[in-house]
């Protein structure tokens, strides 16, 4: 059988877990002896989808046997996953919901198949690292990815079913980035309310919007900078070098490891490819608070944390 071709199309190369996405991808090619080509869509959802067309439709780039691709935008793009599998070309969709995803593997004989994390679930887990950073209640300054992207609303809704009723939130928007989660948290410090507010606790929807939200505050003025700095920050995706390291380096209180799955797509599409297996329609993974919760209940208790700036 010929060496099989792969083309991961991921949304920024400018966020830790997209470029863990990427490793992941890469290693699981060189394991399994097949090539990986990766692209990224800047956050652009016109972009990645004449990206994906690209190497659906151009005669000069060399066509992959599946395409696997994480939406930089609000949708899955059916059209050009109907493109794809007419051309015989497999289609995965990672950490997105799809609901083209049956009709197309009725159809095509390809591979077609979905992944994700289970992102209510990791919203739940978001909300109870509240309930247990602050036992007394409080107000957390809430830092949500784009109002388009599924997963960003998937996690609120799943924070907002167990965060406690004394736990109050104030949402801005990020993009999934340091310098996103940077910029809206310097907007609202310019603003006259932020200064008149009581906020207990720092919360993103990733590591590096929460690290954003640090380096903003980091750089307020002396007088005000203690206040701020001393709350606890919270993230997901808790990838090792990066979310769980600043767990263990005090930068952040809690995070949310959220496993890649671009090498778990990788090693179905070669099952599939090779052995004739037939993948799932979709496949969840299951995210885990660093630290447990547990622990984080005991250090709440031991340091009496409760107050906030």
């Amino acid at each position: 059988m010929k060496r099989l071709n792969f083309l991961v199309s991921l949304t920024n190369n400018d966020n830790d877990y997209q470029q863990e996405q990427a490793a992941a991808a890469e290693r699981a090619g060189r394991r399994l002896g097949v090539d990986v080509t990766i692209v990224h869509a800047y956050n652009d959802a016109l972009k990645q989808s004449q990206q994906l067309l690209q190497y659906i439709q151009d005669a000069s780039v060399k066509r992959p046997d599946a395409i696997m691709f994480e939406p930089a935008g609000g949708t899955a793009f059916p059209q050009v996953a109907r493109a794809a599998v007419a051309a015989g070309i497999g289609w995965v969709v990672l950490n997105h919901e799809a609901d083209y995803l049956a009709e197309l593997r009725r159809t095509y004989k390809v591979p077609v198949f979905g992944i994700s994390s289970d992102h209510e679930e990791i919203g739940k887990i978001q909300g109870q690292q509240f309930a247990a950073l602050l036992p007394e209640g409080g107000t957390v300054l809430y830092i949500e990815g784009p109002p388009n992207s599924l997963a960003a609303k998937e996690r609120t809704r799943g924070m907002n079913k167990t965060k406690p009723a004394n736990v109050q939130v104030k949402s801005m928007r990020g993009n999934w980035t340091e310098e996103s989660a940077y910029r809206a948290v310097n907007s609202w410090l310019r603003l006259r309310t932020s200064q008149e507010s009581h906020i207990d606790l720092v919360g993103a929807q990733d590591d590096s919007m929460a690290m954003g939200a640090r380096k903003a505050f980091s750089q307020v003025p002396p007088s005000e900078r203690e206040r701020w700095m001393k709350l606890p920050f919270t993230g997901c995706d808790g990838m090792p070098k990066t979310g769980q390291a600043w767990v263990r380096n005090g930068m952040l209180a809690a995070t949310i490891f959220v496993r890649q799955n671009t090498d778990l797509a990788i090693e179905m599409l070669v099952e599939a490819f090779k052995g004739g297996a037939t993948p799932p329609e979709r496949k969840l993974t299951e995210p885990e608070s660093v630290p447990s919760l547990v622990e984080l209940v005991k250090s709440a208790v031991k340091t009496g944390k409760g107050a906030g700036a």
